[in-house]
């Protein structure tokens, strides 16, 4: 765990530098901190793997990054000084973009990675603006220039026109071979600006991310503004004016090294026996308890889920693992929400808000594998804003719960502004499927020779496949950036998803009322696929109310009753084959239709 004491506290801030990479997926964010971690001597070359800050299992198997992580390295510059620098690795997909503004918060600059080979792209931009919007420096570096396909002053001019940066200067590296990594290390000393604050001052530290450890329980990184984090001072946290005694002050290098005190400008961890989730807020101020701050320090803004699904343990026994993981991963992830709910069908569970799809994905796979639970999750649904005739305003999170459709005067839908980049090739195949889901077009500019639309689209339309789909239309060159944009109304409709006579409101959905007949129909076939036979016909519905839009039957298994007559009369074989009928009717009739989890599981991945 905490290693040998670490006496590198007292560094002037002029010599500290606290930087995050940022960079749309796959252009090298991850390849190049490894390299800055090599080229610096942080980690022994023993110790030295491929995506070295990725350290859940899962980011490594999907070579993607989920969590922001830190590191402290120490370069001797050629200036013959010895800088401390304070690397912030953060993730490019747009699920995770509240891990990147969080980590953007505790740094004065950012190096932009862009491919040399594929240029800016639709992520490039929108974390550019969130860096700017942080008040960074910029450093733009161009990676992959080592392959053949690269074309760094195409690059250099896209960056220029595109986002507006002096690229001139820009550093030329490969990630991947280490060509001059020192250039970057260099023009991080002498381009990005130091951290400011005093020493004398009180202690004011900004909560950037918490994380529940076996051992240590919470655990609490911090970026220190004024004064100094010792170890046994007593801290208070701003927010909610809890106080705790500080067990141990460390630094990443990037395993945990205890140092005796964290001073202005620097990035470390604090532990201090805390137990419960609620008292750390990512965004809160630390502060003395004896000495407190008089105000805190700018947090920041609350994350908004724009998904939502209900998420329900297979065996109704592990309803407490799930609250207690549940608690725990809300404190690795603030941008997960979740409240507690109770459906017919499923029993206790929760109803689960998420960033998007693939963190909603995520989240599910890591519950499943960090704290062993299997669980069922209802189809993906967004928030809805209801008025009612008698003027009253509600949110709809789950389409089980819609109100009776004579009390609405009005549904709106929340709405998206997405950027797509995408090449000329294929930008009328994306047109297309941008129309189809019922989007605006806003503006279509060229950035260089690269088409760049901008549409309005339903965010309902955009949860289920959209991003799938956009790839598998331009053979995955396509990029893909949104912000949420304001609610619109719209007619929809709930459809109602009926078995046997019996509604299953896990399955229950909102749609468009022109999508609804085929939405109905492609999940009713699916579930005639997926549900096994009995020996009683069952009728699969989708339905509008009490109209129904599709059907679909699943026949019964039937046993040969009639085997053991060989000739004879005829109406021998029908009083057999009428007694059998009369049995299945009956069955029909008090039988239940068992759903298995996988059935749900896979009708609820239809391809909406």
């Amino acid at each position: 765990m905490a290693g040998a004491r670490n006496q590198m506290t007292d560094t002037p801030l002029s010599r500290i530098r606290n930087f995050s990479i940022i960079a749309h997926i796959d252009h090298g964010k991850s390849t190049l901190a490894d390299r800055l971690i090599q080229t610096t001597g942080t980690v022994a070359l023993r110790e030295m793997k491929e995506q070295l800050l990725d350290n859940m299992e899962l980011e490594r198997e999907r070579g993607i990054t989920i969590k922001a992580q830190t590191v402290r390295l120490q370069y001797k510059a050629n200036d013959g000084e010895t800088y401390i620098l304070n690397l912030m690795d953060t993730p490019g997909h747009v699920d995770f973009a509240y891990e990147v503004s969080r980590s953007l918060a505790a740094c004065e600059g950012s190096l932009l990675v862009v491919d040399a080979s594929q240029g800016v792209e639709a992520q490039t931009l929108a974390n550019v603006y969130q860096a700017l919007d942080a008040g960074h420096e910029i450093v733009p570096i161009l990676n992959k220039i080592d392959l053949p396909a690269a074309e760094p002053d195409r690059v250099k001019q896209q960056i220029e026109d595109v986002i507006g940066l002096d690229a001139s200067d820009a550093v030329m590296i490969s990630a991947k071979t280490s060509l001059n990594i020192e250039g970057v290390l260099e023009a991080i000393v002498t381009r990005l600006p130091p951290p400011t604050g005093d020493a004398e001052k009180t202690l004011t530290a900004l909560l950037v991310d918490s994380w529940y450890d076996a051992y240590l329980g919470v655990v609490v990184l911090v970026r220190v503004r004024d004064g100094h984090l010792r170890k046994g001072m007593k801290i208070r946290m701003m927010s909610n004016g809890t106080a705790h005694t500080v067990e141990q002050v460390g630094v990443f290098t990037p395993k945990m090294v205890a140092v005796e005190s964290l001073g202005p400008g620097e990035m470390g961890y604090v532990t201090a026996a805390i137990k419960t989730v609620a008292d750390t807020n990512v965004g809160d101020t630390l502060t003395d308890d004896r000495n407190p701050a008089t105000e805190a320090l700018p947090g920041f803004k609350p994350s908004i889920p724009v998904v939502w699904c209900g998420l329900y343990p297979v065996d109704a026994d592990d309803f407490e693992k799930l609250r207690e993981s549940v608690g725990k991963l809300r404190l690795n992830d603030s941008s997960f929400h979740y409240e507690m709910e109770n459906s017919a069908a499923l029993g206790l569970g929760y109803r689960c808000g998420f960033l998007g799809l693939l963190h909603l994905e995520i989240v599910q796979e890591r519950l499943s594998r960090e704290f062993d639970l299997d669980l069922i999750a209802t189809a993906p649904s967004v928030v809805y804003k209801i008025r009612k005739t008698n003027g009253e305003e509600t949110e709809l999170h789950n389409p089980a719960d819609m109100p009776d459709p004579s009390v609405i005067e009005e549904i709106s839908e929340p709405r998206i502004k997405a950027t797509i980049m995408v090449p000329e090739e294929y930008l009328g195949s994306v047109l297309t499927l941008c129309n189809e889901r019922r989007g605006e077009q806003v503006e279509l500019t060229y950035v260089g020779t690269r088409p760049m639309a901008v549409y309005r689209l339903p965010l309902n339309e955009v949860v289920f496949d959209f991003y799938d789909r956009l790839k598998s239309v331009s053979r995955g060159y396509a990029s893909f950036d949104y912000t949420v944009d304001g609610y619109q109304p719209g007619d929809l409709v709930k459809i109602s998803i009926l078995v046997n006579a019996e509604p299953v409101d896990a399955l229950s959905f909102m749609a468009h009322r022109t999508q609804a007949d085929r939405r109905g129909r492609q999940i009713c076939e699916k579930l005639k696929e997926l549900i096994p036979r009995q020996l009683f016909k069952i009728p699969i519905q989708a339905a509008i109310g009490g109209r129904v839009i599709a059907r679909e039957t699943i026949s019964a298994m039937s046993k040969d009753v009639t085997a053991k007559c060989y000739g004879g009369d005829i109406s021998r074989k029908r009083k057999l084959l009428d007694k059998q009928k009369e049995g299945k009717k009956r069955m029909r009739q008090f039988g239940k239709v068992e759903i298995p989890q996988s059935a749900f599981i896979a009708a609820l991945k239809m391809d909406a």
